[in-house]
């Protein structure tokens, strides 16, 4: 679904002198409304290209393929059937305990790093020019204290060589802030932006996930502003993890601060079921959440369709 609207708000015949309005329509739009589709799997593989069919259907201009593994899933299958389907693609990842990029261990580290570049080279392969998620920890790995300043040290070390790897590819990393309870590494936007302020890189930005900012954030649409134009990639995550738009998240008013700061990239559902056994434990989605996953994805959609 790509929406547009009508010049008549503006003007009964459009000439060169409407030619900046153009421009600020342009701005004032972004690449689509994505769905993540851990809500049905943490691996697509070819008994999935149904759901991408469904989700064509759906409206969904683009997906977001969980990539635990660089292997994990058949990338090229995957692939042919997107383009056949004229579906974008971004991938998420997490980095496991045993290739950490901020462990005390030099040899877990080197594993961290190159457990990135492996997911950029599958990124290419899948035709994603974006990989995200809290790619500097272990999810869940809490250690009783905060950050150090020699993890934070090693964790920028460790994403600017994953940065140079990834802008040689074409591929954009963008670190995703979770919250107090799984992790204890960056937990607000404000960490996010510290972080990517001092990699430097032009391909390590940050993106932002309603979810954890309304549990971590002092003001949630003033994070979006603060985060300006680091933010290249944003999930619409309701405050259960459940459907978007039937929560307390105030879309309009998050919606209206990415419009401020000109935020023109993808509009990223995800959200939690308890379809995958392993990722409703790993997100704690302990009852049913909704009547559906096909309701979820059809009303998230409706909602940015329609508040945006």
């Amino acid at each position: 679904m790509r929406i547009g609207i009508n010049v008549l708000l503006w003007t009964a015949a459009a000439t060169e002198e409407h030619l900046g309005l153009l421009d600020d329509i342009k701005a004032w739009g972004y690449d689509g409304i994505g769905i993540n589709v851990l809500l049905w799997t943490a691996a697509a593989t070819e008994e999935h290209l149904g759901l991408l069919d469904d989700i064509k259907a759906w409206g969904y201009d683009g997906i977001e393929l969980p990539m635990f593994a660089p292997d994990c899933s058949p990338w090229q299958t995957l692939a042919a059937k997107l383009d056949d389907l004229d579906l974008g693609r971004t991938v998420v990842t997490v980095v496991p305990p045993e290739a950490n990029p901020i462990a005390e261990s030099p040899t877990i580290r080197r594993a961290g790093v190159d457990h990135l570049k492996a997911c950029v080279d599958s990124c290419v392969v899948v035709g994603s020019d974006l990989l995200i998620g809290p790619l500097y920890a272990p999810c869940g790995e809490l250690v009783g204290r905060g950050a150090t300043g020699e993890e934070w040290g090693w964790g920028v070390e460790g994403l600017r060589e994953a940065a140079e790897h990834a802008g040689d590819a074409g591929v954009t990393l963008a670190i995703e802030h979770l919250n107090r309870f799984e992790s204890y590494f960056i937990t607000c936007g404000a960490e996010a932006a510290d972080f990517v302020d001092e990699v430097g890189h032009p391909n390590l930005r940050m993106m932002l996930d309603t979810f954890h900012a309304n549990i971590e954030e002092k003001d949630p649409v003033a994070a979006i502003r603060s985060a300006g134009d680091r933010l290249v990639h944003f999930h619409v995550s309701e405050n259960d993890r459940s459907t978007p738009g039937e929560g307390h998240i105030p879309w309009p008013q998050v919606f209206s601060a990415l419009r401020e700061i000109g935020y023109d990239n993808w509009l990223t559902v995800e959200a939690f079921g308890r379809a995958m056994p392993e990722v409703a434990a790993a997100t704690s989605i302990w009852r049913d959440m909704m009547p559906s996953e096909e309701h979820l994805a059809k009303a998230a959609h409706q909602l940015i369709s329609e508040t945006w």
